[in-house]
């Protein structure tokens, strides 16, 4: 009963996220469509057949059975309808194919950059209505790396301060794993190391992995100060407090909270500390409990030296266009590194079910923000996947007009007729083998 409850919570969230985004996509082309007085036959969330749906004006609004796309049918266009019936009748006004090729490019970018706006507009919301926490770079003393770990693979040591990304020193602590950053032609990060500036250079190698377990977080860089004690726990009952600062652990120096884990964890016995509070060293012997736990909390980023920052309306706008670019520049690397063969195509290219996945783990961690976060990456996901010029795709028709533009002439129907059957193929072609790779991952 609980994995059913589970699969029809996934299905809604990403119903929920799919809808919103089709939706803005679809309400680009409707209305650049209208402003120039092109007829609308129908505007159609889903894909036929027809389930439900009204008729207002020349425009049918429905709902199709196949919940994952939609369009906007256009008068005097050959969309994935394929309908050609109209090609033997002489262009009348209202059709899409007796406007000015410019008024045509607005109609079909207008759902890519729809998408794009759509993006913006989220990414400003969250600002504007939660601001942002920055972890300042200058208060984190310095970094743990487990053994055999990712971060250790790349090159990092227990003990380097971080300084910048790719040549460029940043000031704060999330500015090192923004997108654009990660998915740069060549990841690199500058540490102070033995009180030199040392550049370590991440292998492509190392990127899938990255991407599913992440390269150094806060748990690398949090301190060995306990933030709170469990009631009823080995440590109360010993006599540790909130706010101790634990500096040794069986004679051993400690100085991270993740060295301090991994001690605790591997302990065949009692485990020695030695304690700093507010300046006084203390010494504790405690038992651990049957899961090698002592009952203590990590502390959180507040132990850094944190900047919050408050956002009106426009200055959050500007950073819904800065996110939005982020995003973009990190997606285009990432699909650049995958047609490089620099990261796996298998591992990073993700169908519906991996969708449905992530958009239900990212509204389970964050609620409503982690919803929307993830809703304004697939909105800018969606625009670039479809000004691909690929036949079919808004991107193929882009194409077919910018021929038309240079040549002053169109490509003949029977030419356009061909591709978007080509495109069409290959569209099904792909959706198969990411939704077989989507369910191989799913169950290993």
């Amino acid at each position: 009963m609980e994995w059913i409850i589970s699969l029809l919570s996934t299905l809604g969230i990403f119903a929920a996220a799919l809808l919103i985004l089709v939706f803005f996509h679809e309400l680009g082309h409707f209305l650049a469509a209208k402003l120039f007085c092109m007829r609308v036959e129908r505007f159609s969330l889903g894909f036929p057949p027809r389930i439900w749906g009204f008729q207002k004006g020349e425009t049918d609004y429905c709902i199709g059975a196949t919940p994952l796309g939609g369009y906007v049918k256009i008068s005097g266009m050959i969309d994935e309808s394929m309908d050609d019936d109209y090609l033997d009748e002489e262009p009348k006004p209202w059709e899409y194919r007796s406007k000015p090729v410019w008024q045509r490019i607005i109609v079909i970018t207008a759902g890519v950059i729809f998408n794009m706006i759509l993006g913006v507009l989220i990414y400003a919301g969250l600002a504007f209505s939660n601001g942002d926490t920055k972890v300042k770079l200058d208060s984190v003393d310095s970094i743990y790396v487990t053994e055999n770990s990712i971060a250790a693979q790349a090159g990092f040591q227990t003990g380097d301060k971080l300084v910048g990304v790719n040549g460029e020193e940043v000031p704060y602590f999330q500015d090192l794993f923004a997108p654009n950053k990660m998915m740069a032609s060549s990841l690199s990060y500058t540490v102070l190391r033995d009180g030199r500036q040392q550049t370590v250079t991440v292998a492509d190698s190392l990127l899938d992995e990255i991407g599913q377990q992440g390269l150094i977080t806060l748990v690398n860089i949090l301190p060995s100060k306990i933030s709170q004690v469990a009631g009823g726990s080995p440590a109360e009952e010993a006599g540790l407090q909130a706010g101790d600062m634990i500096t040794k652990i069986n004679g051993q120096s400690v100085s991270h909270w993740a060295h301090l884990v991994e001690q605790i964890s591997t302990a065949q016995d009692s485990v020695s500390l030695v304690i700093n509070r507010d300046g006084e060293l203390l010494d504790f012997t405690i038992q651990p409990d049957s899961q090698n736990r002592l009952g203590i909390y990590a502390p959180s980023e507040e132990v850094f030296e944190v900047e919050q920052f408050n956002y009106g309306l426009l200055a959050s706008l500007d950073v819904g266009v800065d996110r939005t670019n982020e995003t973009v520049t990190g997606i285009i690397g990432g699909f650049s590194k995958m047609f490089s063969g620099d990261i796996s195509v298998r591992d990073n290219l993700g169908g519906p079910v991996a969708i449905a996945n992530v958009t239900k783990e990212a509204t389970d961690a964050g609620g409503a923000v982690g919803f929307w976060r993830i809703t304004a990456f697939l909105s800018i996901t969606l625009a670039i996947m479809n000004i691909l010029p690929i036949p079919v795709l808004d991107g193929g028709h882009l194409m077919f007009l910018i021929y038309e533009g240079i040549t002053r002439r169109e490509p003949s129907p029977k030419v356009r007729m061909a591709l978007q059957q080509i495109g069409f193929l290959l569209i099904i072609a792909l959706f198969i083998f990411v939704t077989f790779n989507d369910i191989l991952r799913q169950f290993g």
